[in-house]
């Protein structure tokens, strides 16, 4: 089968130019260099309370935070201590994400462990 144009193909129509464009004496642009600040950076802070067993805060700094014993437990112990200990520092989101998921291990366990997220500075 062969396909043949019927008509001549059209010329587009000129593009409007602001003034000075196009022209003998055209404007010229300097480029400048964008700075992109990185992203801030969140940390999952995890508060003291009576009730919640050390063993409990081990198991989900180990779980969650990705910590060995010795780490989980120093971190614990920052905890009971001083009433708050950083378990780790994130992106905004991955930071609320592990708080969920603490939040949501410790209500699955019954016990009232808090944690939040606040930003670096």
């Amino acid at each position: 089968m062969v396909f043949m144009a019927t008509q001549n193909p059209k010329k587009p129509p000129n593009p409007v130019l602001p003034p000075g464009v196009g022209s003998d004496d055209s404007v010229v642009l300097e480029r400048r260099t964008q700075r992109v600040k990185p992203p801030q950076m969140f940390q999952v802070v995890l508060l003291n309370d009576d009730f919640t067993p050390m063993e409990f805060v081990v198991h989900v700094i180990q779980e969650f935070f990705s910590k060995d014993r010795e780490t989980a437990t120093q971190i614990m112990l920052k905890i009971h201590l001083e009433g708050k200990g950083i378990c780790g520092v994130y992106s905004r989101d991955v930071a609320g994400t592990k708080v969920d998921q603490v939040l949501a291990a410790a209500r699955g366990a019954g016990h009232p462990l808090q944690c939040l997220s606040e930003p670096v500075e």
